[in-house]
């Protein structure tokens, strides 16, 4: 089994070269500054254990790859990027591969259904970074994190089994489940302080406004008949596992979205975020002010290049609350 990482950033890059460190066939799929960075020096991982340097194979295009009918392609995008992605993926790969979504958001394995058979959910906890060409940052050791697999829309197969075998291998904690898209969506509620921690930084996590939002995401998974991992069943799964311990005497600045704003790509994953509980809200008659305002306010903030982190909290109380009014 080959391993294709399709958008090798802080999660991809930390999967990938781990599974390569752990003697896997891995093909990494990068892009501008950080490809010609890999495919010059390698991919060094950085962690509180030392720095590592992997050679693996890096290219920008899946059409680049002579793919196999057994290839497993793991999607680490993010989630505004993933429509693109697959078609391009669909292009050169034959349908019988097995794609996996290795993302945060619950809309990317329907996307990836319309134009693959062997589609998988990934649950991530994998604390990581990438703000530097080359370079990414396993925050936490000596696991790298969780990533528990299953087929979507539901159940487990011989290729989940295999795939959640060999990232066993490589410094991760992996279950194959039959329930994959409950814990996703588990996830989904947890994510939605990404924005928060983007616009204020990692200390408005458990804030207001956090509980608010968690509060209409509840409602409208409850009304949807959807689902989802409880914080006592997440905190039970997490155990003492993840230990954030990044490496280098480095504190780890913020998760995916903060480091989108703080390269500055100009687009951020709130709509697959905050915007799929905007959804489920407009479909089941419930109102979601504050994750309306968080999709709008972080979207704005990638558009305008905010720097990450830079909202003082209690103007972001402000802005929401405006916005409530006026929506």
């Amino acid at each position: 089994m080959r391993f294709v990482v399709y958008g090798a950033g802080a999660i991809g890059g930390v999967l990938g070269g781990r599974l390569h460190e752990a003697g896997h066939e891995v093909v990494l799929i990068a892009r501008g500054p950080h490809l010609a960075a890999i495919q010059a020096n390698g991919l060094r991982i950085d962690s509180r254990l030392g720095e590592v340097t992997v050679p693996a194979t890096a290219v920008g295009d899946p059409s680049e790859i002579e793919f196999r009918a057994a290839d497993v392609v793991f999607l680490c995008m993010k989630s505004q990027h993933t429509e693109d992605a697959v078609r391009t993926l669909a292009a050169s790969a034959p349908p019988s591969i097995g794609v996996v979504s290795v993302q945060n958001g619950v809309a990317n394995e329907p996307t990836a259904l319309r134009y693959f058979a062997n589609v998988y959910g990934m649950c991530v906890m994998c604390p990581a970074v990438h703000l530097e060409p080359g370079i990414v940052e396993a925050s936490s050791a000596p696991v790298s994190g969780i990533l528990d697999v299953g087929r979507y829309p539901h159940g487990v197969d011989a290729r989940a089994e295999a795939i959640s075998s060999a990232v066993t291998t490589a410094t991760f904690h992996s279950v194959a489940r039959s329930d994959i898209m409950r814990w996703k969506y588990g996830k989904l509620m947890n994510n939605l302080s990404n924005a928060l921690d983007a616009l204020c930084g990692p200390g408005a996590r458990g804030s207001e406004l956090d509980k608010e939002a968690r509060e209409e995401a509840r409602g409208c998974l409850t009304a949807a008949g959807i689902p989802f991992v409880d914080r006592e069943e997440d905190r039970e799964r997490r155990g003492d596992v993840i230990r954030w311990e990044p490496g280098g005497g480095k504190s780890r600045p913020g998760a995916s979205s903060w480091q989108s704003l703080a390269r500055g790509t100009g687009s951020i994953e709130a709509d697959y975020l905050n915007g799929e509980i905007v959804k489920l809200g407009r479909l089941h008659g419930i109102d979601t002010p504050v994750n309306v305002a968080l999709q709008r306010i972080a979207n704005q903030a990638a558009r305008e290049q905010w720097p990450a982190g830079s909202v003082d909290p209690k103007e972001l109380i402000r802005l929401v609350r405006r916005s409530e009014e006026t929506s």
